[in-house]
C-alpha cells in the first residue's frame, strides 16, 4: 500500500504545481474572472480523475478493472503532457525577466502551438492508428539456404496483448484476414498472446484457429503469457494458468514449441524452426534453453530461431562462434509504442527494438514491434506490425 500512496502524493504535488502557474497565467494575460474558474474547476475534477485510476488494483482486479485504468491514465497524460509541455516553454521565456528584459514571447507561443497538436495526436495514436496494420516486407539472405526453400515465405506477427481489447474480436478478426490473404509458407507468433491471464484468450479463439499457412503456425510464449503480472491464490493456481495457455494454443491448430524445434521438409530439403520460451531479464526469470532446444547449434541446418525477447539474441546469439543461425525473430519491445520518423524511445533500452540487424557472420535478427498495446492503449507511430520475410540463398 504504501507505494501507490507515495505515487499519489507526488502526482498530486505535481499536478498542483502545474496547475498553480497556469492558473497564474490565465489571470494575469487574461485579466478573465471566468477561465480563471474553468481553470481551478478542471483541474480539480483532473485530480479526482487520476487519484481514482491510481487506487484501482492492477495485480488483483478483472480485466475491465485494467481496462479502465489504461483509459484513465491515458486521458490523464493527453490533458498533462501539453500542459507540461507549454509550461517549460513558457518558463524558458520568461529566463530574460531575470535580467529586466521582457519576455520571450514566440518560445510561448511555441510552446502553445506544440501543446495543441500533440493531444490531438495522442487521441490519433489511440483511436486510429492503434487499430492500422503495416505490412511490412523484408528479404533476408542466408547463404547456403537450401534451393527448395528459395523463395520461402514467413510471416511474423507478435504481441497481441488481446486483454488489452476486452472481448471485442473487431481488430483481432482484421489481423487474421490481413494475414490469411498473403497466402505465406509459415507463420510464427513469437510471444505475449496475453496481459496477465490466460482466460483473457477465451473471446478470441474460434478467430485467431481460422490462421492458415502451408506449413503450419509456430508460437512462442512471451514475458506476459507465465502470469507474472497477476496476484495468485496459490503456486498451483499459477501453474494451471500457464497449463491452460499451452492447451488453448494447441487447440487452436498452432504448434507452440517450449524450448524444442520442428523440421519443415521440401522434397529432401529442410530447415529447422527452434522456439525457446521466454529469456527474461530482472526480475524475470529465464525460462528459455536454447541447447535444449536443438542440440547441435553449430551445424549446417538452416535454423529459424523465435526467441520473445531480442536481447537473447544479442547475449547468446550474435558473433558467437558455436552458433549458427541464420534467422532470429523477436517482439517485445513494442517501439514503446511511439515512434516518429523512425526514432523511438525504445531505442534508449534496446540497442536492437525493430527491424532488421546483422552480426559479422552474418546472422540476422528481425525484430517485429507487434500489434498490441500494453499499459498505454496507444500506438503513436510504431503502426502495428505485420512482417513477410522472404528467404533468399546467397553464396558464401
Amino acid at each position: 500500500m504504501r507505494l501507490p500512496i507515495l505515487i499519489m502524493l507526488v502526482v498530486i504535488l505535481i499536478n498542483m504545481a502545474i496547475d498553480f502557474y497556469l492558473y497564474r497565467i490565465i489571470k494575469k494575460r487574461t485579466k478573465s474572472a471566468f477561465l480563471s474558474k474553468v481553470h481551478v474547476i478542471s483541474s480539480l475534477l483532473f485530480l479526482v480523475f487520476i487519484i481514482v485510476g491510481i487506487s484501482i488494483p492492477r495485480r488483483t482486479g478483472s480485466d475491465s478493472a485494467l481496462m479502465s485504468i489504461m483509459w484513465i491514465l491515458y486521458g490523464y497524460f493527453s490533458i498533462y503532457l501539453p500542459k507540461i509541455l507549454f509550461l517549460i516553454f513558457d518558463s524558458l521565456a520568461s529566463i530574460p525577466v531575470l535580467w529586466t528584459k521582457g519576455r520571450v514571447k514566440f518560445l510561448s507561443w511555441i510552446g502553445g502551438i506544440l501543446a495543441i497538436f500533440v493531444f490531438p495526436l495522442m487521441w490519433w495514436g489511440a483511436l486510429i492508428n492503434r487499430y492500422n496494420i503495416d505490412v511490412v516486407e523484408e528479404e533476408i539472405k542466408i547463404a547456403d539456404l537450401p534451393s527448395a526453400f528459395d523463395g520461402y515465405r514467413v510471416l511474423q506477427f507478435s504481441d497481441l496483448h488481446v486483454g488489452s481489447y476486452d472481448k471485442d474480436t473487431t481488430f483481432i478478426k482484421k489481423v487474421v484476414n490481413e494475414i490469411n490473404s498473403q497466402k505465406v509458407d509459415a507463420i510464427v507468433f513469437t510471444g505475449d498472446i496475453v496481459n496477465r491471464r490466460t482466460d483473457e484468450l477465451i473471446p478470441f479463439i474460434e478467430t485467431l484457429s481460422q490462421l492458415r499457412a502451408t506449413d503450419g503456425v509456430y508460437s512462442i510464449l512471451g514475458n506476459h503469457d507465465y502470469g507474472e503480472y497477476c496476484n495468485w491464490e496459490s503456486e498451483k493456481a499459477k501453474s494451471d494458468n500457464l497449463e491452460l495457455l499451452h492447451r488453448l494454443q494447441r487447440d487452436m491448430g498452432w504448434q507452440l514449441l517450449l524450448n524444442e524445434s520442428k523440421i519443415v521438409y521440401r522434397g529432401n530439403d529442410s530447415i529447422a524452426i527452434i522456439g525457446v520460451e521466454n529469456w527474461g531479464e530482472p526480475p524475470f526469470p529465464i525460462y528459455g534453453d536454447l541447447t535444449k532446444s536443438y542440440t547441435s547449434l553449430n551445424d549446417s541446418v538452416t535454423k529459424i530461431l523465435l526467441t520473445h525477447n531480442p536481447e537473447h539474441w544479442r547475449k547468446e546469439i550474435k558473433d558467437n562462434a558455436d552458433v549458427n543461425i541464420a534467422l532470429s525473430l523477436s517482439g517485445h519491445t513494442h517501439a514503446m509504442q511511439l515512434s516518429l520518423c523512425g526514432i523511438s524511445p525504445a531505442s534508449w533500452r534496446y540497442s536492437t527494438w525493430g527491424g532488421k540487424y546483422e552480426d559479422e557472420k552474418g546472422q540476422t535478427l528481425y525484430v517485429n514491434i507487434g500489434l498490441g498495446t500494453v499499459l498505454i492503449p496507444t500506438r503513436i507511430g510504431a503502426t502495428p506490425e505485420i512482417t513477410i520475410l522472404t528467404l533468399r540463398r546467397s553464396e558464401k
